[in-house]
């Protein structure tokens, strides 16, 4: 038996509309994971220059592999422990790297002698007060927790 022009047409558009739900519905639902990772923000000692900061160089920064700011004052790097939400929010969307990779960075400078971990720091009230009081330094907190003591910088 042979559908009419109109069943067919019925069909398809009924085919298409379960498309369009199903789609909008994994979109939505992949949406809603995105947003459920608080938006981190890089934060600074108050008496750096900078604004912003190449990707890269944040990069080499967090990896331990680049000590100095521009100034030529020394860097002190100050994280959160690798277990917290926080730090693997921060390296997965900031960084762009799985915080095991970061973990191995820096486990690769410090047995090969060229540099040493960061400072881990067990809250982000402790990041915020460390990173306030402690020239050169930089860190990371949710954006939402920022206060005026500390420089947040613009990552490019």
């Amino acid at each position: 038996m042979e559908k009419t022009p109109a069943i067919k047409f019925a069909t398809s558009l009924l085919r298409l509309t379960l498309l369009w739900i199903m789609a909008s519905g994994l979109f939505s639902g992949f949406a809603c994971a995105q947003s459920a990772d608080p938006a981190m923000v890089v934060i600074a000692h108050p008496a750096i220059t900078e604004d912003s900061i190449p990707r890269a160089t944040l990069r080499a920064i967090l990896g331990m592999r680049l000590q100095r700011w521009p100034g030529e004052t020394p860097v002190k790097v100050f994280v959160l422990a690798d277990e917290t939400p926080e730090h693997a929010t921060f390296s997965k969307s900031v960084l762009q790297v799985f915080p095991q990779q970061l973990r191995m960075a820096w486990d690769r400078q410090v047995f090969s002698g060229q540099g040493q971990y960061p400072e881990v720091v067990a809250s982000t009230h402790e990041m915020l007060a460390r990173v306030a009081s402690t020239p050169g330094a930089i860190g990371y907190v949710k954006a939402s927790e920022v206060t005026p003591n500390v420089r947040v910088l613009k990552i490019r």
